[in-house]
């Protein structure tokens, strides 16, 4: 045991006390907390489990496992022995029963000691139905930290102007009751309306352009234009722009294309355009702004220069001030970093951190990597962390459609670098050795923490029959369709997504683009065979070969496709922060939108010729 043990959350909570006059102490304060706790990574996470299960002692869920066993007298490294030997590893569906008892208002202690009175909704893009995970003041003080933390980090590579502003592309959905009286929103949605969002911008003395009525005003499209028009009246003072995912701040700049002589109007007049229709928002950014003609004039002569470049350098011309970019930019953001880069004309772009509505899971610590380089060093004090070791399953093609072969779980202290693995958490929000999905790598360490790089979402997301193909794989095919498109065109494309389409025989790959720009058929052609081809998983390319997989079909969508699907899932109770396309869909309702907008196709001819041999 080391002769110093780390405190857990104590530390960064009184935080609070702590001010940033400038000299960087608060920043030390937490810095240096987080190089104590990292560097006892496994000490720290024994300990962790060992208040988790202590505090959650004999809930209904663990009663099965751990009834039998005496565990408040039971040190910590026994009781971690004992807890990964006889509870099992679980997935979502396994605690979705007791979650939604608790939605129905039962007050026994099934998953926590603790009442739970807040549930968060995941986002529903990957699988089309949003799941209902707990939320609790733990949840938010841990958003807290790591928000802290990692600003910590970035300022001792860009320092900001202390009093400066944030441009925050942040959205808040609606809340709603479940049976039993408990509130449900969006884990963003919760934090925005926390009391910890608020020390946030107190403790980093770094303020959002915009009010909360803003962020939580329900339309993000209403919402959207506040944020630009407030951003751009305090554009000298913007310090850094963010958002939750950079798909939000490239949706934002794209319709700032269509709208910005209206901003401009209402900057040079003091005024308020007619499409803001709630009555709060309207009010409360009236309240801030007041007429500016010379900065209206000094904006509309950016913008029309801007126009003539399709908007290269969009950011760093409207904000000049601006040090960075943040946002998250890792796993199915990545798509959007080369729309976000012509935007930021060489602004660094910094990769938020790694976490999902489970739980928190890694700070970068390195904010001058780019993101395709970026890696999380692991907070050992949010959550108890398992590694199940993954090995590619690459020579036994008829294998069941699984793309790994499984180890046994292992601890944080024992993983090693350049090995993949599937992250597992147990939480204080009541989720025991549950899967996450998430495939990462370990690049390296942080002191005793892990650095992990993800890889990508463990499910599949094409198979027909033993073809496996994740969303990385995807990601690399639509890359190496869409280079030609660039090449050879003025086409650029917007988003996509695919679709395994299983309802003839053969069964064969759809992939949706949508596009901007006039583009010849015969460059649409070539993409789709270059896709096709460019697919490099074995058991696929066996199977087109034997036609028991039929050609790739490319189908272009109509403009605005993608702001459909996004309106879609708004409409059912999610936010535009944590919305992300989905790279694949089996949800009837967005292939009814896909389908419906579909205003070409192409079929790949790609394998012909083996096929005739």
């Amino acid at each position: 045991m080391p002769q110093h043990q780390p405190t857990l959350m104590e530390p960064v909570l009184s935080y609070n006390n702590s001010t940033n006059n400038g000299n960087g102490n608060s920043d030390y304060d937490i810095i240096s907390w987080f190089e104590d706790v990292s560097q006892n990574a496994g000490f720290v996470q024994t300990q962790l489990l060992f208040q988790i299960l202590k505090q959650n002692y004999g809930v209904e869920y663990l009663k099965k496992w751990l009834g039998s066993y005496n565990i408040l007298e039971m040190d910590a490294c026994a009781l971690e022995s004992l807890f990964s030997s006889v509870v099992p590893l679980a997935s979502h569906a396994d605690f979705e029963p007791f979650i939604q008892r608790i939605a129905d208002g039962d007050t026994a202690p099934l998953l926590t000691q603790q009442p739970i009175t807040t549930l968060s909704l995941s986002s529903g893009t990957t699988e089309g139905r949003q799941k209902f995970v707990p939320f609790t003041r733990h949840s938010a003080q841990t958003t807290l930290q790591i928000f802290t933390l990692a600003a910590a980090y970035r300022s001792r590579i860009y320092p900001i102007r202390q009093g400066g502003r944030i441009l925050e592309f942040i959205y808040s959905s609606n809340r709603f009751k479940t049976k039993g009286g408990l509130t449900v929103g969006t884990a963003t949605t919760h934090y925005y309306a926390s009391e910890e969002f608020n020390i946030k911008q107190h403790k980093t003395k770094s303020f959002t352009c915009s009010p909360q009525e803003v962020i939580s005003g329900g339309d993000y499209k209403q919402s959207t234009y506040c944020h630009l028009l407030l951003g751009l009246f305090f554009s000298d003072q913007v310090e850094f722009i963010t958002s939750a995912f950079i798909y939000s701040m490239v949706q934002a700049f794209t319709t700032f294309e269509e709208l910005w002589r209206e901003i401009c109007n209402d900057i040079r007049d003091g005024t308020l355009s007619s499409r803001i229709k709630s009555p709060k928002m309207r009010k409360a950014v009236l309240d801030i702004i007041s007429p500016n003609p010379n900065l209206a004039a000094k904006l509309e002569d950016a913008c029309k220069g801007l126009e003539v470049v399709d908007w290269f350098g969009l950011i760093p011309k409207l904000w000049p001030n601006a040090k960075y970019v943040y946002s998250i930019m890792t796993g199915s953001m990545q798509p959007y970093l080369k729309k976000l880069r012509h935007y930021a004309n060489g602004l660094p772009l910094v990769s938020a951190d790694y976490g999902s509505t489970e739980s928190w899971i890694g700070v970068n610590v390195d904010p001058s990597l780019p993101p395709e380089d970026v890696t999380f060093a692991v907070v050992p004090t949010f959550s108890y962390f398992e590694f199940i070791p993954l090995h590619r399953n690459e020579k036994n093609f008829s294998s069941g459609g699984d793309d790994f072969i499984e180890d046994k779980p292992i601890p944080l202290s024992q993983i090693k670098v350049g090995q993949e693995y599937e992250v597992v958490l147990t939480t204080f929000t009541g989720l025991y050795r549950c899967r996450l999905g998430d495939v990462v790598e370990v690049a390296g360490f942080h002191n005793g923490t892990p650095k992990l790089n993800f890889v990508c979402r463990r499910k599949l997301i094409l198979t027909i029959n033993i073809d496996k193909n994740t969303e990385k794989d995807l990601q690399l095919v639509v890359e190496r369709g869409s280079h030609i498109l660039n090449m050879t065109s003025r086409g650029e494309l917007v988003d996509f997504t695919s679709y395994a389409d299983v309802s003839k025989q053969p069964g064969h790959y759809v992939i949706y683009w949508e596009i901007k720009g006039e583009v010849e058929d015969k460059i649409l052609g070539a993409c789709c065979n270059e896709m096709d081809k460019s697919f490099a998983d074995h058991g696929y390319v066996v199977s087109r070969k034997t036609n028991s997989i039929g050609p790739l079909e490319l189908c272009v969508l109509e403009s605005g496709t993608f702001k459909k699907i996004l309106d879609s899932f708004i409409a059912n109770g999610a936010a535009l922060s944590q919305f992300k396309t989905p790279r694949c869909t089996n949800n009837h309702v967005l292939l009814k939108i896909l389908n419906t907008c579909t205003t070409k196709k192409f079929r790949s001819t790609a394998y012909n010729s083996s096929m005739e041999q």
